[in-house]
């Protein structure tokens, strides 16, 4: 695949990156020499995006797989790292074509351990750092595993720190660094939140938000080599019925372009989506995701996903998020990486109920450091991490964030890094933050 295949969170419309030249710090000195490098454990690195897959044939890390894991020993060998974590999307339970039956008459447990098996090497290496006991390694899911539990995660890698609050999100704050706060940002994403709107449908509390169904006929697309096909959407137009009827009008549209995008050889009315996963047994037709209008009325209705738009302040409220996105924005801009961008500072920066100045996001797959100043002209730092999959072009990126290292000092630091097939480390960026 190339990096136009990319899928997450949709289209990534944006690939600004923040990269600075070489940029160096006296808290890192030589990143790429651990002999050089002072004993004492402070360092918190963080990596996210890594989708590991269950079959090679589609998995979106098999290229990139060997530098995991020569980067993962690193990692445990480096005296002044402190802790690990992995920022969501560890495992991938949506990059599967639509025909594919994801656990292959199994169970979701016998899927995990189908991912394990296929990465082996990398799992290996995480649970090596968990058995030496010298640095904490922390999982926060993602979308991409957001059903995925924590019973799940342990029996892979037994004795993993693991930071969830509402079902299928998390957030860690380390216990000695109250300013900082690492999730992976699906959260605050209309299409990759957790959504109850199919209660009704799956008859259980399923969480699986829409992007799931996108996201299975991308991936068909990009296997298909994504067929230039006409997808014969049936055109939806603006009917003047009101607010939310224009917000349906909007979902619509993303639909629209996403389909043309990603199109697939079994079109829109073919049930060739398998799902069998969150209480969804049946087979589903693209149509079953995309609003229709009635020719008579013009009103805007889904099959799937009913009340998406009425329910999304409460789904918000539900999922913990500290300032509501209006429907407006959360649609039109679900698919820009700077939105998500945007919501460190509303969330956390400008909120005046948090403490944040270090915010860590993943989910993009755009790496960046983004700094901005408080009313106390005191930095506030944002950096993305990036991923690990082979098909995006700055890729197998990593965080290191450094908190003060005595009582006398008040200054961290932040650095965004890539690492390389040959083992060796490029500062991208970095950023000292003072008075922490």
């Amino acid at each position: 695949m190339t990096s136009k295949d990319s899928v997450e969170p949709f289209l990534n419309v944006e690939t600004n990156c923040s990269i600075s030249n070489n940029m160096k710090h006296p808290a890192v000195k030589d990143i790429n020499s651990v002999e050089t490098l002072d004993g004492e454990r402070s360092w918190i690195v963080c990596i996210s995006d890594l989708h590991l897959g269950a079959d090679d044939a589609y998995s979106e890390l098999t290229k990139n797989r060997d530098a995991l894991i020569k980067f993962l020993n690193w990692v445990r060998i480096s005296p002044n790292i402190k802790e690990l974590v992995i920022a969501g999307d560890l495992i991938d339970e949506w990059f599967i074509p639509m025909n594919v039956d994801t656990f292959k008459g199994k169970t979701q447990m016998d899927f995990v351990k189908n991912v394990a098996h296929n990465n082996k090497p990398v799992i290996d290496a995480f649970n090596q750092i968990i058995t030496d006991g010298n640095i904490k390694l922390t999982y926060i899911p993602g979308n991409h595993d957001i059903l995925i539990t924590a019973d799940e995660i342990e029996a892979i890698m037994p004795g993993i720190s693991q930071a969830r609050d509402v079902r299928g999100l998390g957030a860690y704050t380390p216990d000695d660094f109250p300013e900082l706060i690492i999730e992976h940002g699906h959260r605050y994403n209309f299409f990759c939140a957790p959504d109850h709107s199919n209660r009704s449908v799956t008859k259980t509390d399923s969480i699986l938000p829409t992007g799931y169904f996108f996201t299975r006929m991308a991936t068909s697309s990009v296997v298909q080599g994504r067929p230039k096909i006409d997808m014969d959407i049936p055109p939806v137009v603006e009917n003047g019925l009101g607010e939310e009827q224009y917000f349906y009008y909007l979902y619509y549209k993303i639909w629209e372009k996403l389909i043309n995008t990603f199109p697939v050889k079994e079109g829109i009315n073919e049930p060739a989506i398998h799902t069998g996963i969150d209480g969804f047994t049946d087979s589903y037709a693209i149509k079953d995701i995309l609003p229709s209008q009635n020719p008579e009325n013009k009103h805007i209705d889904v099959n799937l996903y009913k009340g998406i738009v009425e329910n999304w302040e409460e789904r918000q409220t539900n999922n913990l998020v500290p300032i509501l996105i209006s429907p407006e924005e959360a649609i039109l801009k679900a698919a820009l990486s700077s939105h998500l961008d945007d919501q460190s500072a509303n969330q956390f920066f400008i909120n005046p109920n948090s403490n944040k100045r270090i915010v860590i996001f993943g989910h993009t797959h755009d790496a960046r450091l983004i700094t901005s100043l408080n009313e106390n002209m005191d930095e506030n730092i944002y950096i993305n991490s990036g991923t690990w999959i082979d098909s995006k072009e700055l890729s197998m990126t990593f965080v290191v964030v450094v908190p003060p290292t005595s009582e006398e000092s008040n200054q961290g630091y932040v650095g965004l890094y890539q690492y390389s097939e040959e083992g060796k480390i490029n500062e991208l960026n970095s950023q000292t933050i003072n008075n922490l």
